[in-house]
């Protein structure tokens, strides 16, 4: 496979307009060569700021990334990293495929500022066609690649609406899961641009059921009936006090039907043998982000922690604190060191089956484990990932016929990782006694693989690794380690 990579790897580089040995998602700021820095520290003032490339997004949207202002003084030791730090701030809005800042000189003490950029496509009307469960290997292993496992549909994506940084999500899903909901996404509402609102509604219908969970693998069950039902809706208050550290608060309502045959096969799926569920959930989220490429990050740090409190009077109660840490390590010489540490702690720990904490969806999953899912009230994950980039280029088309697809980055790295993790079981699980294989003991999991990134964000992961369990096999995945 790496023979293969490399060999369309040096297939491009034959058609390759405009290339850099620099990662293209980390590319440094040009430098003007009408402005040459002195050796001693003096001061120059920012004259003005011009901005060109934005056909769409507002000049608003740009400034309000910036740490410089017209009339500010700065020194001349400092610029160039502020300016760099600028950079990938607006880069980090995903509203742009590239960023530049020049500096133009106008005397010896005054300079304007120059951001030249490309905008992305922003509309992207997807058919939906995929699977419908955590990954690929969990489908092809577990399942037998069964293709009525599939969903299909219509998916509108509507990014910069407005040219407000707005987005709008749409979706309509038919398949294996039938799911129809819309959101709404205004990062600023106010002058200032510190507060945000999101909306949302959902409406999910199955007719193929998780019911529960036999040996750590979900146990389907299939009717033509009509199993389960979820409304939903949701109003999330945003607040972005720095360039870096957001807070946000989030009030949802949730009502679940299920089929009364469900409670006959798992009578604890809602709990009690009841066949309906409601509840409201009040959380609380706190972000500081300090990586230098959100889509793909090689430098900096990345802290979450989030409260969550269901119940209200309702039909659940629980409680959940979520934190996690990542940290990414530039070691020189095209090496990156990368560490990633999650904790998950939810009390009381009786709770009906579909309110159980889950190791394995989203970034919480041990490589190696990718087919299984370990349930329980406390549990921890600690990833760590040492990567060298052995391709780096970026492809200009041009004379293409859509400005937003002429820049086409491409990065290739082969790493080499190491997981471990920790989960403790349910008490259902354990007065039951089955589901404890995985739980109650020390997880690990490691292997080798290759990242490959490309434009608008898009990660391939192809991964071969072992576990603790003696297990070993290739693992597909499309999306980012975390």
């Amino acid at each position: 496979m790496l023979a293969i990579i490399l060999t369309f790897a040096g297939l491009l580089s034959t058609w390759q307009e405009k290339g850099t040995s620099e990662n293209p998602f980390f590319r440094k700021n040009q430098t003007d060569s009408t402005f040459a820095p002195d050796s001693s520290t003096r001061f120059v003032q920012i004259n003005r700021i011009f901005i060109i490339g934005n056909r769409l997004t507002r000049d608003h949207i740009i400034l309000r990334e910036l740490s410089m202002k017209s009339g500010d003084t700065i020194s001349t030791m400092e610029l160039d990293a502020r300016i760099e730090k600028d950079r990938k701030k607006i880069y980090n809005t995903r509203l742009f495929n590239t960023v530049e800042i020049r500096k133009l000189e106008i005397d010896k003490d005054k300079i304007d500022l120059l951001i030249d950029l490309n905008e992305r496509w922003y509309t992207f009307p997807s058919p939906i066609f995929e699977l419908s469960d955590r990954n690929f290997n969990e489908w092809w292993q577990n399942y037998d690649h069964d293709l009525s496992r599939v969903n299909y549909g219509l998916r509108l994506s509507q990014f910069n609406v407005r040219g407000r940084n707005e987005t709008l999500l749409a979706t309509m899903q038919f398949g294996f899961n039938r799911v129809f909901s819309i959101r709404y996404s205004i990062p600023y509402i106010d002058h200032k641009q510190k507060q945000g609102l999101n909306v949302d509604f959902y409406f999910l219908e199955s007719k193929n059921l998780a019911f529960q969970t036999l040996d750590h693998k979900l146990d389907y069950y299939k009717s033509k009936r009509l199993l389960r039902e979820t409304r939903g809706a949701s109003v999330t208050y945003s607040y972005r006090n720095s360039f870096y550290e957001s807070h946000a608060v989030k009030l949802e309502y949730e009502q679940i039907n299920v089929d009364d045959t469900i409670p006959k096969l798992n009578p604890n799926y809602l709990g009690s043998e009841v066949v309906n569920q409601k509840f409201m959930r009040f959380s609380y989220h706190f972000f500081s982000d300090h990586r230098d490429v959100i889509a793909y990050p090689l430098k900096g740090y990345h802290f979450r922690l989030s409260l969550f409190q269901s119940g209200f009077g309702l039909d659940v109660k629980k409680t959940e604190i979520i934190a996690s840490y990542s940290r990414f390590i530039d070691l020189k010489k095209n090496f990156y060191l990368s560490n990633y540490t999650y904790g998950y702690w939810s009390s009381p720990q009786d709770q009906s089956y579909n309110q159980y904490g889950v190791m394995g969806f989203r970034k919480e999953v041990l490589r190696g484990y990718e087919v299984y899912v370990v349930e329980g009230p406390y549990f921890f994950i600690n990833k760590t990932t040492l990567k060298k980039r052995i391709f780096s280029q970026i492809y200009r088309w041009e004379n293409g016929p859509v400005a937003q697809f002429r820049y086409f980055p491409l990065s290739i790295y082969i790493k080499t990782y190491a997981d471990v993790g920790y989960v403790q079981n349910y008490p259902y699980y354990e007065q039951n006694n089955f589901n404890n294989i995985l739980s109650d003991k020390l997880l690990v999991g490691a292997g080798a693989g290759i990242d490959i990134v490309t434009a608008y964000d898009m990660v391939f992961r192809l991964e071969y690794s072992f576990n603790g369990e003696g297990q070993s096999g290739f693992f597909l995945n499309v999306k980012k380690e975390f």
